[in-house]
C-alpha cells in the first residue's frame, strides 16, 4: 500500500512528518505547514483516513511500517524529526520502537499508553447505536468544538466524518484503546518531547508519565488551560515550543514538567 502525502518546502533541509489524529486527516497540521516554511514538510492521510480513506484496513503498526518505508526514501540522511497527535502519536511510539535510530527528534502529543480494556469491549455494540450520529451537523460541531477545529475546517472535518466507514471507526478505536508501549521503546535514541493538556483526562496525563518514564531521552510538559488538541487550539503557542525545544532545548516557562 502506497499512502498519500503532501509534500511542502526544500527538499535539502531537515525533513519534519507530521501525523494527524484519528478522525481527521492531514488538514490538521495546516498552520503548522504554514509556520514550518524552512523545513521540508511530509504530511500523510493514514490508512482509512482522508485521500487514503479506501486504502488498507488501519492498524498502529501497519500504519507505522509504511511510514517508516516513507522516511528511510525521502530523508537520504537528513535530520528527522516527527510531530504527532493522539493516533498519530501512538504510531510515532511504534515507529521508535521498531527503527530506534530513524529520528532525531520526536514530539509525542496526547498519546494514550494505558489500554482500557472494559472500553474496548463496549465499542462494537456502542458503536452500532451511535454510528448513525456522525452524519447529524450537530452532533459533528459537538465533536468538532472537543476537538478545536475551527468553523474554517468544521466542512472538511463533518465531509470527511460523513466518509467514515462503520468498520474503520471500530478498528481505530480498538487501536487506540488497546495500544501500550512497546518494550524496545526503551531503546529510541532521538530526543522525544511529550506532551498533554492540563484539561485531558487523568488517564492521558498518566499515559505521558509513563512515555516519560520509559525512555531516559524523553522529557514530558503539561501544557496549561488545553483539552485534547493543543496542535488545533493554540497553533501559533505550539509551533513556537517545537521550534524552540528543537534549536535551543527550551521549553517554555508556563508549562509544568512531568517528573
Amino acid at each position: 500500500m502506497v499512502l498519500h502525502y503532501r509534500e511542502y518546502g526544500d527538499k535539502s533541509v531537515p525533513l519534519i512528518l507530521f501525523l494527524h489524529g484519528g478522525g481527521v486527516s492531514s488538514w490538521m497540521w495546516d498552520k503548522q505547514i504554514q509556520y514550518f516554511t524552512h523545513y521540508h514538510c511530509i504530511v500523510p492521510d493514514l490508512p482509512e483516513h482522508g485521500v487514503n480513506n479506501y486504502r488498507g484496513n488501519f492498524s498502529i503498526k501497519g500504519s507505522a511500517e509504511e511510514l517508516i518505508k516513507l522516511i528511510e526514501e525521502i530523508a537520504n540522511g537528513k535530520k528527522v524529526i516527527l510531530i504527532g497527535f493522539s493516533l498519530g502519536a501512538q504510531i510515532i511510539i511504534q515507529i521508535l520502537s521498531m527503527k530506534p535510530d530513524l529520528i532525531d527528534f520526536a514530539i509525542i502529543n496526547s498519546a494514550l499508553v494505558r489500554p482500557i480494556l472494559y472500553a474496548k469491549k463496549l465499542i462494537q455494540p456502542s458503536i452500532g447505536l451511535t454510528f448513525p450520529l456522525i452524519k447529524n451537523r450537530w452532533f459533528s460541531k459537538l465533536q468538532a468544538k472537543t476537538l478545536y477545529i475551527s468553523e474554517d475546517y468544521f466542512e472538511k472535518y463533518y465531509e470527511e466524518s460523513c466518509q467514515m466507514k462503520h468498520d474503520t471507526l471500530v478498528r481505530v478505536l480498538e487501536e487506540n484503546m488497546s495500544f501500550r508501549i512497546p518494550k524496545d521503546f526503551r531503546k529510541a535514541n532521538g530526543k522525544i518531547l511529550v506532551t498533554v493538556g492540563e484539561r485531558e483526562k487523568s488517564v492521558m496525563k498518566k499515559s505521558a508519565k509513563d512515555i516519560v518514564e520509559a525512555n531516559s531521552n524523553c522529557i514530558g510538559v503539561i501544557i496549561p488551560k488545553i483539552g485534547h488538541g493543543v496542535p488545533l487550539a493554540t497553533p501559533e503557542f505550539f509551533n513556537h515550543m517545537v521550534e524552540t525545544w528543537i534549536h535551543e532545548g527550551n521549553l517554555p516557562k508556563e508549562c509544568k514538567e512531568i517528573n
